[in-house]
């Protein structure tokens, strides 16, 4: 079936397009800011957006047959972030001629990097209970609060920001959705260290942080609405089967300095970015396969029953996938789609992170938590995918929390896919001033 469809997708138009594009355009010896450049501007960064904003217009699937086509060409792929996966299409939708015009060309062409500062410590799942506030000063609006749990915030350039802008409207109803300049005084980023070692994760506090009044996003105080669509780009972009359009492996923006440096360095490397998305995980199924091949536990048949129970999740969200876009195509759509296969990817995390270890034995305690430890890694008799296995399991249990825990999505496939009531609680008409406070 997968050799059908592959050889189904190379007779398409656009593959072969892209295919002369590359042979003309490609050079290794161009910098990150010259490619992208060319890969931006001809729409093969965001193949899925429309040809009027940078993209062709291609379905989420197709768009990933160009991503894989790029890879296997050997080029560097697109910029990656969450400029790429958040900011533009939310821009897309809800953005003005102005904004379109702007910040989308910087997001294709990786000139700026984004974060999305969402999150904060007293609003994480109920994320409408945020209590940062933005306060209209002539031409400006004045933001201050702290945000939590922010991806790439140490690498941005710009950052979606959601802030209260009337405390005496309904709880949804009194926020506004704004872009926001990362490198001003009033902007504080604290990097979080997590359990890996790395820090892909920030605190960001704002005080007195400043942006101009014709950077909301959408209209004023509809920021919930405008945010929603940014969450359901981030499920469908962090679902399983989705491509992970996080994933990069050169960082795009002025702050990691990759721009500047050359294209071909960057092909073949694989580097967990600042998107901190699950991207590493998408391949964990053939490293723990070579991993139980070289232990000898190939021949388990507890260890063979649970790698094909992985192999079926993949092709399962692989098929939703196909199953997703024969939908769209008749005009039709799945209600929950993207909450279901957020949820099937934690899944697959789960047991990548039980069976990784599972093969590699006594060497699952061995982990890589600086560059002294990755040399000394590299040294040591170790089976050769230990690093990356062990890395995969201690970040397995980031993603079923951020981007929606795994027990919001089963709310909303509840409440709005299944119409189950909801959970007992204020009217939604309460003034936000009103309602009891998160902290």
């Amino acid at each position: 079936m997968t050799d059908t469809a592959d050889r189904t997708a190379a007779t398409e138009p656009y593959l072969e397009e892209l295919q002369s594009f590359l042979e003309s355009e490609w050079d290794p010896d161009l910098t990150v800011a010259e490619w992208w450049e060319k890969l931006g501007t001809e729409g093969w960064s965001a193949p899925a957006w429309p040809e009027a904003h940078y993209g062709r217009g291609l379905s989420p699937a197709d768009a990933g047959r160009v991503a894989r086509a790029i890879a296997d060409f050997g080029a560097l792929g697109a910029p990656g972030g969450l400029g790429l996966l958040l900011a533009g299409p939310t821009i897309v939708t809800h953005g003005s001629d102005e904004q379109k015009k702007v910040w989308l060309r910087d997001i294709v062409t990786g000139q700026k990097g984004w974060c999305q500062l969402f999150s904060e410590p007293g609003a994480g799942s109920d994320l409408a209970g945020l209590n940062s506030k933005a306060i209209r000063d002539g031409e400006e609006w004045i933001v201050n609060g702290q945000k939590v749990w922010t991806s790439a915030g140490h690498v941005a350039d710009m950052g979606m920001l959601i802030a209260r802008t009337d405390p005496d409207a309904p709880k949804h109803k009194g926020i506004t959705y704004f872009g926001i300049d990362m490198h001003q005084p009033g902007i504080e980023v604290v990097p979080l260290r997590e359990m890996t070692g790395r820090a892909l994760f920030n605190e960001v506090f704002l005080t007195d942080a400043r942006t101009p009044a014709d950077s909301v996003i959408g209209d004023y105080g509809q920021g919930w609405i405008v945010a929603n669509t940014t969450l359901a780009f981030e499920r469908a972009g962090l679902g399983a089967g989705s491509g992970h359009a996080a994933a990069s492996a050169a960082t795009p923006g002025t702050v990691a300095g990759d721009l500047d440096r050359r294209a071909g360095d960057f092909v073949g490397t694989r580097r967990r970015g600042g998107g901190g998305g699950p991207g590493g995980m998408a391949g964990a199924y053939g490293l723990i396969l070579e991993t139980a091949k070289a232990s000898g536990q190939i021949d388990d048949p507890i260890v063979r029953q649970q790698l094909m129970k992985l192999h079926s999740l993949n092709e399962i969200a692989r098929i939703g996938g196909q199953r997703l876009k024969a939908e769209k195509a008749a005009g039709r759509d799945i209600p929950g789609f993207g909450n279901m296969m957020k949820l099937a990817m934690s899944d697959i995390l789960r047991l990548s992170r039980d069976l990784g270890l599972a093969t590699l034995g006594a060497a699952g305690t061995i982990h890589s938590y600086d560059g002294e430890h990755r040399d000394a890694m590299k040294d040591a008799d170790l089976p050769a995918f230990t690093a990356m296995l062990t890395e995969m399991a201690l970040f397995a249990q980031g993603p079923p929390i951020y981007g929606g825990t795994d027990q919001i999505q089963r709310n909303i496939i509840g409440e709005r896919v299944l119409g189950l009531p909801k959970e007992p609680g204020p009217a939604r008409d309460t003034p936000y001033s009103e309602l009891p406070k998160n902290g």
